[in-house]
């Protein structure tokens, strides 16, 4: 856990002008009270690092700038917050804070810019909205909480199962999905396990990860059309909202040159807040397909929360 030091308190009335200190500010539902920046969407309270200041500081030796010039409604110590990810929370014992952005675009004619010549806020400073309402001290702490995204990978084979052969297609999701959250810095967590072609035992691990609240589950296997392929067939109904467009771009993307993968019957969809992804057994056909579905995951998950910022 890292505890981040709050070393300024910033508001101001107007956007786009730098921000007043304050000793304390109260936040609700909507941000900060008085501040211009508080309403009903996601960019409700800005945080910008004394790192970020010493960074801007150092292209001008012997300047010295004042915290909230940026228009950073708190300035903190003790972690680069542009690191951070959508979904980490900064909890207070009063206050929590969920990142909904990372960096944004600048205002035209910003008075930053005209006093500055320079804005580091574009692309070190972070946006929050407010999950827990509450008074802040300058002086204060947050412990800084990264979102763990929960994955689920079930193998679905009789044959796999009984131990006839290994399961390649299980690890191999598991290990593209790692290695997908790793290049976004994300913490992540992963299980996997084997079931045979069963309804009822599908049914049961589908239910039991959406009462986990698992973020993503993938499927690998029973797509076909044998008479033990069911895997569609049983999880499609669990669904709330179905994703057609992933899936029938990845049908048309390589059966246009191997017209055997236009047979599969993966789909994608939703059931609750978990997504889900019904692959082939194929470890190549895994690789095929979470090549193309890994691009819209972030996005994905930032709808499902609320946090589509189109």
């Amino acid at each position: 856990m890292t505890t981040i030091k709050i070393l300024s308190l910033n508001t101001s009335v107007k956007k786009g002008t730098t921000k007043q200190p304050t000793e304390n500010i109260t936040l609700d539902f909507k941000g900060v009270k008085g501040d211009a920046h508080a309403g009903d969407w996601h960019r409700q309270v800005s945080l910008l690092g004394i790192e970020s200041y010493h960074k801007m500081e150092a292209k001008k030796p012997g300047t010295k700038l004042d915290m909230g010039v940026f228009a950073e409604n708190i300035t903190t110590e003790g972690l680069e917050l542009h690191k951070t990810n959508v979904f980490d929370r900064f909890v207070h014992k009063d206050v929590v804070l969920e990142v909904t952005q990372i960096g944004k675009k600048c205002h035209n004619g910003c008075e930053i810019m005209k006093l500055i010549g320079d804005c580091v806020m574009p692309v070190e400073g972070i946006f929050t909205k407010v999950i827990q309402e509450g008074k802040l001290n300058g002086g204060e702490t947050f412990e800084y909480q990264p979102r763990i995204v929960r994955v689920l990978v079930l193998t679905l084979s009789d044959r796999a199962y009984n131990g006839i052969y290994e399961d390649r297609s299980g690890p191999l999701a598991e290990k593209l999905m790692a290695k997908f959250f790793d290049s976004y810095g994300r913490f992540f967590e992963t299980n996997r396990k084997i079931l045979p072609d069963n309804k009822a035992e599908i049914e049961a691990a589908m239910l039991e990860a959406k009462k986990q609240n698992y973020d993503i589950i993938i499927t690998t296997g029973g797509t076909g059309l044998g008479k033990r392929d069911i895997t569609p067939d049983v999880v499609k109904p669990l669904l709330d909202k179905e994703i057609p467009g992933i899936m029938e771009h990845i049908r048309l993307k390589y059966g246009a040159e191997k017209p055997n993968a236009l047979v599969s019957r993966s789909i994608a969809g939703l059931m609750d807040s978990t997504l889900v992804y019904v692959l082939p057994g194929s470890t190549k056909a895994v690789n095929e397909y979470l090549s193309e579905i890994t691009p819209t995951i972030e996005h994905s998950l930032r709808m499902i929360h609320g946090v589509d910022v189109h």
